[in-house]
């Protein structure tokens, strides 16, 4: 899929790869999102967006159906030429990362990353992958879900973080990466909220890795979708816990009708009783204000891999110059 701004741009076009793997209900969902996302940052740029997945994240029928149809096989991105990777994490399953079935898959991924792109952003529990597979840092458990919307604070000036020193980011995430080991490895801390710790952390190998713990290319619903699936989940028994409500993100007038709906699903659990579920007065209430920071900070990103590609070609192009002509013996120093 491919979309530029209406005006003529002076760009070659940035080939952007998206490796999708996100569990089958947010698989065309998060596509939407990315693509969107993209395409309010990409200004006057032309930026192509190319789909792939990982096989080996489990997948139903018809998750299966979908990879089918629109994505690309992954080993189509090993040739792909694409300058900058968008790699999204997925509902973890097992305690340790290298337990999940697809841990040999997404290694490759990061060690192939690492010499073929100019820049990585990897999303969530894909960030926590690649810090693991790159330093062997572990991912710490939380006390309890980190779900909602949280003011985080730039803490380093860099390209990517230009703009307001304060913005909101959505987080969800059982799981979250420790500040000090991420520091003592190398990795530069960009962005961080008092309440839900380290958001972007970058380091800078043969590609600019950047780690997002947070998802800034939510759009407004994504959040509450994620809320009504844990609701379902009690109601239905798989959960031992009624979720508690996404913070800093819901309106009072929501807040209200949420919270008057658990009442009466912790007096009668049961499944049935998601019918009742108030999302359509809910829906009507919500908003993105992480919306223009997130287009902000992909637009930084994109800028980056132009800049970078048209760097890296500069110093082909020197290199090229420097040798010597075919049939000709090169000098010795």
């Amino acid at each position: 899929m491919s979309f530029v701004a209406p005006a003529a741009t002076r760009r070659d076009p940035i080939v952007v790869g998206l490796v999708n793997n996100m569990p089958d209900a947010a698989l065309r969902t998060t596509e939407w999102q990315v693509r969107d996302l993209l395409a309010r940052a990409a200004g006057k740029a032309a930026v192509s967006l190319r789909v792939f997945s990982l096989p080996e994240v489990p997948r139903s029928e018809a998750g299966q159906q979908h990879v089918g149809r629109f994505h690309e096989p992954i080993a189509a991105l090993w040739k792909s030429g694409v300058a900058g990777l968008i790699v999204t994490g997925t509902e973890p399953k097992a305690p340790c990362l290298e337990n999940e079935p697809y841990w040999p898959a997404l290694a490759r991924l990061v060690d192939w990353a690492e010499d073929h792109t100019v820049s990585t952003i990897w999303s969530c529990l894909a960030s926590h992958a690649a810090a693991w597979r790159l330093d062997g840092i572990a991912r710490e458990k939380l006390d309890a879900k980190m779900f909602g919307v949280f003011a985080c604070e730039r803490v380093a000036d860099h390209k990517l973080v230009d703009g307001p020193a304060r913005r909101l980011v959505p987080h969800s995430r059982h799981n979250g990466m420790p500040e000090e080991a991420l520091v003592r490895a190398g990795y530069r801390i960009l962005s961080r909220s008092a309440e839900a710790g380290v958001d972007v952390f970058i380091k800078q190998r043969n590609s600019l890795f950047v780690f997002l713990q947070g998802h800034p290319e939510y759009d407004a619903t994504a959040l509450f979708g994620e809320y009504r699936r844990d609701v379902r989940r009690f109601l239905a028994g798989e959960a031992e816990r009624y979720p508690e409500l996404p913070r800093g993100y819901f309106t009072e007038a929501a807040t209200r009708a949420l919270l008057a709906f658990r009442e009466r699903a912790l007096a009668r659990r049961d499944a049935a009783l998601l019918e009742e579920f108030p999302a359509e007065a809910v829906g009507r209430e919500l908003t993105a204000p992480w919306a223009d920071a997130a287009a902000r900070f992909y637009a930084n990103w994109l800028d980056y891999l132009h800049h970078a590609r048209g760097r890296g070609a500069e110093a082909a192009g020197a290199a090229q110059a420097a040798m010597p002509a075919p049939g000709t013996d090169a000098a010795v120093a």
